[in-house]
């Protein structure tokens, strides 16, 4: 009896030494992807803003408040209604697209969804190059670094069960999307200035929250073996992470940042 004892002890040791490396691996490659894709985002977002501009008057369509001039091109993404289409084409690829990916795709396909997606952003965050300064946009990114690493680890480390403040939050992301439409059509600043500190706090949760997600999904899932399904179960956390990051810097940028 005492053998068999230690060697359930044994055999549960080991199983769990297995999963603790495999979630160091996969929350390795969750952080890796979101990584490249915020690199692949600041990468288009820089490149795009600067096709939309020109040094001669004579070609320009519009000049900005910073003396920049609007080309052609600029005209058309940031004046006429395709600008419409380029804010609202990233929430429709996570609300009807990307389940579908999930359901249906390869790791792979899935994993190329992602990258498309993190370029398809960058097209619609390009115009930040043309409103703030460089060095506001990399001062307010790098604050943003840090306080998703800590909200990050908090959220991987807490033995605190944060499925309820998730419900919450979601919630309330719900509410921040009705408002910031409503805001479209009032333009109220303290209203914007409302959503922007409101915004703040429910990504910053949600940064915790999918951490922490992510972490358990895979103690989950780890002992079934599908190797397919936990690498889009990877994908799917760097989306939620890049999506948490990405917010908290925008509204982050409407506070810290300067404008040209």
């Amino acid at each position: 009896m005492a053998e068999y004892e230690t060697i359930r002890t044994s055999a549960a040791g080991a199983r769990s030494a297995a999963i603790d490396t495999g979630l160091r691996a996969h929350m390795n490659k969750v952080y890796g992807t979101m990584s490249v894709g915020m690199l692949i985002t600041a990468a288009a977002a820089w490149a795009i803003s600067g096709l939309t501009t020109t040094a001669d008057p004579s070609q320009a369509v519009a000049q900005l408040p910073g003396g920049d001039y609007l080309n052609g091109f600029g005209a058309a993404i940031y004046m006429s209604p395709l600008r419409w289409v380029i804010m609202l084409a990233p929430l429709a690829f996570i609300f009807f697209g990307w389940g579908a990916m999930m359901r249906r795709a390869s790791a792979a396909a899935v994993q190329l969804s992602f990258f498309a997606f993190a370029v398809l952003i960058g097209l619609s965050l390009s115009s930040i190059f043309l409103v703030f300064t460089a060095y506001s946009i990399a001062q307010t990114f790098l604050v943003t670094a840090i306080a998703f690493a800590g909200l990050s680890l908090w959220g991987y480390t807490t033995k605190k069960d944060l499925s309820g403040m998730g419900t919450f939050l979601l919630m309330g992301l719900i509410g921040l999307i009705v408002a910031m439409i409503i805001n479209i059509f009032l333009a109220s600043p303290a209203m914007m200035f409302a959503i922007s500190i409101i915004g703040i706090l429910i990504f910053a949760g949600l940064t915790a929250f999918h951490t922490q997600e992510i972490k358990t999904t895979y103690i989950a899932h780890a002992a079934h073996g599908d190797q397919e399904w936990l690498d889009k179960a990877a994908y799917d956390g760097a989306l939620a992470l890049y999506i948490s990051f990405l917010n908290m810097f925008q509204f982050l940028l409407m506070f810290m940042g300067q404008q040209e």
